[in-house]
């Protein structure tokens, strides 16, 4: 190749993004130019590294044309704070609710609730399991619904207000059958809210800033293990026999009257979909939609991905059932979910401590309180470094630590430092894998939605059996469940592995421009960016 002098340095040509060759000055420039695009390959370009559209401006909104680069800056920064105050304390406070109502079961079980209804150890367990197998097949109908409803905040309203009523009325069963009635409708009705918030918060925000956002969302669920032990020991010992009740019908009608009290509140301040939310300037939909787009390159609008010709469920639900990619995600998470299911007998597991009631309901809160913590540190510093993989492994060897732990000794010590890792561990990892699925699966916006719900429908199937892992009788050990748990989490590092490998593959392919678009995007792949690669 040739080469130039220019003011006594060296120049090198540097391949641009619509192929001309421009000159750049300095060789330590191109090795730059070289270092980012190997990242790029690697699926690990962080934000700070990427190539930042406030500068170029390509494809920019009129609306936002006469906007200066740092004008642009904090217009985004703005509008993502507004944002973010609208959604996430909303979607927080309604999985609070969400897992007081679905936990408070496993605290009912202390406070007398198998006494008074003459349930055996087996009956209670398929009482926890018959609320997934309304959950399961709810799960890509509900996230359908929603794509097409175009309403979330009627939507999440709805089912959710409807989850409060059924769960408060669990405070009435007389029967081992009343109790089986209620949990299937639970689960029945609670079905859309979980993946249609993920499906959500992806309708929102960038691959980039959706790692943090998943993890507030699902730290809802272990602010509530933290407290929900503490509210039932509260509730189990000033209120037994309050107005001839006993102290695990009142866990049930309380819990429930909070979220029938306060979920409608989400119709009013959840908003939709940025095109046509009532809460944002023009200004601010603009770039919202314009980040959305060029994180890409395609719009996120099923319409414009996919053509009206091929705008379908049955088109969009082929792709996501063609893709490898859905299917490795969707089996990291359902070895991962069948290890979390220690939490859904966690006060039982802390009981083998040998303490009293109210203190083994107290113990339960440090773990999660832990974990609320670890997942936003993890999952902040996920989506600033834009890698996956380690931060989706390293936690799962540190609960295959716990379970190995808790499976070797009864000290009391060793088991309960075991027992606070293991929240804290799962749940690093379990979030980093939710926000993986929408990277992996960024468009058409009905993929992601139907690979979001198939995920969350495969990965819950595991909780209708994993019950039966944990009878009373193999406290204090449980040495079946933690040696399966172990198992798993040594299954779910090999599917991400795999993962891994596969999308590496898939960037080199990108690269050469070798990417088969129309499996992945359903479309020819003519509005991707160059610079689009799977984050890994």
């Amino acid at each position: 190749e040739d080469t130039k002098k220019k003011q006594g340095k060296m120049v090198l040509p540097v391949e641009k993004k619509h192929e001309e060759i421009a000159y750049v000055e300095d060789v330590d420039l191109v090795d730059k130019e070289n270092e980012i695009l190997a990242k790029q390959v690697s699926g690990t370009l962080g934000e700070e590294e990427e190539g930042d559209i406030f500068e170029t401006k390509e494809d920019i909104p009129d609306s936002l044309k006469h906007l200066t680069t740092e004008e642009l800056h904090d217009l985004s920064k703005r509008t993502r704070r507004k944002i973010d105050l609208r959604i996430l304390i909303m979607v927080f406070w309604i999985y609070i609710c969400n897992y007081l109502d679905r936990q408070n079961i496993a605290s009912a079980r202390l406070g007398g609730l198998e006494e008074d209804l003459n349930l055996t150890s087996t009956q209670y367990q398929t009482c926890i399991s018959i609320l997934f197998v309304g959950y399961i097949s709810m799960q890509i109908p509900s996230n359908i619904i929603l794509n097409r409803l175009g309403k979330p905040s009627l939507f999440i309203t709805i089912i959710m207000s409807a989850w409060g009523v059924i769960s408060t009325c669990t405070g009435a069963v007389t029967s081992y059958g009343g109790l089986l009635a209620v949990r299937a409708l639970l689960g029945f009705v609670e079905a859309g809210f979980f993946g249609s918030c993920l499906y959500y918060l992806s309708c929102w925000y960038t691959r980039k800033e959706l790692a943090l956002r998943n993890s507030i969302l699902y730290s809802g669920s272990l602010i509530s293990g933290a407290f929900a032990g503490l509210i039932s020991a509260g509730i189990i010992e000033g209120m037994d026999n309050v107005k001839g009740l006993r102290a695990w019908r009142w866990c049930f009608i309380i819990e429930g009257a909070l979220t029938i009290v306060t979920v409608p509140l989400a119709y009013y301040i959840l908003p939709d979909n940025p095109s046509n939310s009532k809460m944002l300037s023009q200004m601010e939909k603009d770039i919202v939609m314009w980040k959305l787009k060029m994180d890409v390159g395609d719009s996120d609008d099923d319409a414009e991905v996919l053509g009206e010709g091929h705008n379908s469920f049955v088109f969009a639900l082929k792709l996501a059932f063609k893709d490898t990619k859905v299917w490795l995600v969707t089996m990291t998470l359902t070895f991962l979910v069948a290890a979390c299911g220690v939490t859904n007998f966690f006060p039982s597991v802390v009981q083998t401590l040998n303490f009293d009631r109210i203190t083994t309901l107290c113990l339960t809160a440090p773990p999660y309180l832990v974990a609320v913590v670890t997942t936003f540190i993890w999952a902040w510093h996920a989506d600033k470094t834009g890698e996956r993989f380690w931060h989706v492994t390293a936690p799962l060897f540190v609960s295959l630590v716990s379970f190995i732990i808790a499976v070797s000794t009864v000290n009391t010590g060793a088991r309960y430092f075991a027992m606070c890792l293991m929240p804290p561990s799962l749940y690093c990892s379990f979030t980093i894998i939710l926000s993986w699925m929408s990277n992996c699966v960024p468009r058409p916006p009905l993929k992601r939605a139907i690979a979001i719900s198939m995920m969350n429908c495969i990965s819950n199937s595991t909780s209708i059996w994993n019950s039966y892992l944990y009878p009373s009788s193999s406290a204090p050990r449980y040495t079946v469940a933690f040696c399966c748990n172990a198992a798993f989490i040594v299954c779910a590092m090999v599917s991400a592995l795999i993962l891994r490998f596969h999308l590496l593959s898939l960037n080199k392919k990108i690269t050469r421009g070798e990417m088969n678009w129309q499996n992945e995007f359903g479309n020819d792949g003519s509005g991707v960016k160059k610079t689009f690669r799977f984050l890994v």
